[in-house]
């Protein structure tokens, strides 16, 4: 990974702060993404304190906000030409319903336009990362979930992607997000289908001690803490994703613990990743 750039959100605590570690300790310089300047250079001091020769610099980015997403965007490729590695960890899991300065539910706008905008906005930075070597492909890792309640029964509703009909709550919100991360990252890997750009999408199982989890209830609190993976340990299969040799040909897969994951139902419909790629696409008016 030397002489290689990464570019992590999420990355001020948890699983995405584990993932920079692990990227930086592999040589790759981090751009590392929080959703202001002070928790950005705090992460990064704490990431030295593990990896003192570490290379590392902010970027402020707020997921939730296509301006703050396209200012990023902007800053970052004024001083880089080219990125080799992607990787989405930013996310939210909120109790209440809240609205995005886009006019967008928070949830959907940070968990799936957040992950879309930001991706398309750096491909042409990604695609000069790659290599003509296969082992060289520029890699996008996105942070996701088998999904709550199996593939097969979560859906996504497309008369209702900002949950604004019916009682609000985040087991209604969170799971289809989920959900579309995935049908993102196979879109992607469609689309890609033939550069030296390859798209994974992780489920990284319950982590300890994620701040994601700090808006909602303490039962979900308690069994996360109970029986999740250190963010260390869950952080193998992101990094492995992003770095190792033998995923450099790999995409449009679900992954767990380093092994394919199915995705059955809505999970494997290309009509409905299709139209979710629409919808985003035209919710974030990139075209």
């Amino acid at each position: 990974m030397n002489g290689r750039t990464a570019l992590v959100t999420g990355a001020t605590g948890g699983l995405g702060k584990a993932i920079a570690t692990a990227v930086a300790r592999e040589g790759a310089s981090v751009v590392v993404v929080g959703r202001s300047a002070a928790r950005a250079e705090d992460a990064i001091r704490d990431i030295r304190a593990k990896e003192p020769n570490a290379v590392l610099e902010p970027l402020v980015c707020d997921l939730s906000s296509q301006a703050s997403i396209r200012s990023a965007v902007d800053g970052f490729l004024l001083r880089h030409d080219k990125l080799d590695v992607l990787v989405n960890a930013a996310g939210v899991f909120r109790k209440e319903r809240h609205v995005t300065p886009d006019g967008l539910e928070l949830t959907f706008a940070t968990n799936v336009m957040g992950y879309f905008l930001l991706t398309n906005l750096l491909l042409d930075a990604l695609k000069r990362g790659g290599g003509a070597d296969g082992a060289r492909t520029s890699r996008i890792v996105n942070i996701a979930s088998k999904y709550s309640g199996g593939p097969s029964t979560t859906k996504i509703d497309f008369d209702d992607l900002q949950t604004a009909k019916g009682n609000y709550s985040y087991l209604r919100a969170t799971p289809p997000t989920m959900l579309g991360r995935v049908l993102l990252t196979q879109e992607f890997a469609e689309r890609l289908r033939g550069s030296n750009v390859v798209v994974n999408a992780v489920h990284p199982g319950l982590v300890k001690h994620t701040a994601l989890l700090q808006d909602v209830g303490g039962p979900f609190r308690w069994m996360t803490n109970t029986f999740g993976a250190t963010a260390e340990k869950a952080a193998d299969t992101p990094v492995w994703l992003a770095t190792a040799p033998e995923t450099a040909a790999v995409s449009g897969k679900l992954w767990a613990k380093r092994k394919e994951l199915p995705t059955p139902g809505m999970g494997s419909d290309p009509a409905a990743r299709k139209r979710l790629w629409e919808e985003c696409t035209r919710l974030s008016k990139i075209l």
